[in-house]
């Protein structure tokens, strides 16, 4: 009996110390909160020019994480869906910038894919991890939309379909552009959060 005890005991000892660690990684990850200000930041792009999310204060901003290896990121580029989408709301104002947190990443990485893939926007370098571990940044794609005031206004997936085929795109609905044009037309967002699904990114060690 008193053995049993004891071995119940240590089982519940080890038990405490994985949530303790893992309650741990989870803060040292970060994260965001839908209401409150986007983390600030300042990265390199593909050209080497410094960016900041403070330069576009006063806009819209949408946050896109990125790996070109990633199969659910080729998904949305491989038709042109994300340069498509990126360029319709760059219309009404809006910013997009994709950041690549990729451990294996740089500077001449981002700047080779943004010319194989056609992006004239933004791709910056993020291979240290900081700035995707302070937003919380899981998957590839994971998006988050920053409001005119600063605030994130939404967090989570691109669409509602969990699938690496471009085929099903077209039936997806975009929580993106949905809550792009919620913001556009003076609107709170509808759906302010949904689990993000795609690679998970692959940060430094």
């Amino acid at each position: 009996m008193r053995k049993s005890l004891i071995a119940l005991s240590l089982v519940l000892v080890a038990g405490l110390l994985i949530v303790g660690r893992v309650g741990a990684e989870d803060k040292k990850g970060g994260g965001v909160t839908i209401g409150q200000p986007a983390p600030a930041f300042t990265l390199t792009d593909q050209d080497g020019k410094s960016v900041s999310l403070a330069d576009y204060s006063g806009k819209i901003i949408v946050l896109e994480w990125f790996n070109n290896e990633c199969p659910f990121v080729v998904k949305h580029y491989s038709a042109g869906d994300m340069n498509t989408l990126a360029s319709k709301y760059a219309e009404k104002g809006v910013v997009w910038l994709a950041i690549n947190s990729t451990n294996s990443a740089d500077v001449a990485a981002n700047k080779k894919i943004a010319g194989d893939w056609n992006i004239s926007r933004p791709v910056l370098d993020d291979a240290s991890g900081a700035t995707g571990h302070l937003y919380g940044a899981k998957t590839t794609p994971h998006m988050y939309i920053v409001d005119k005031e600063g605030k994130l206004a939404y967090q989570g997936a691109i669409d509602s379909v969990k699938s690496a085929d471009t085929k099903d795109i077209a039936g997806a609905t975009n929580y993106v552009a949905a809550a792009l044009d919620e913001l556009l037309a003076g609107q709170t967002v509808s759906t302010p959060e949904t689990a993000a699904y795609g690679c998970s990114v692959k940060y430094a060690k």
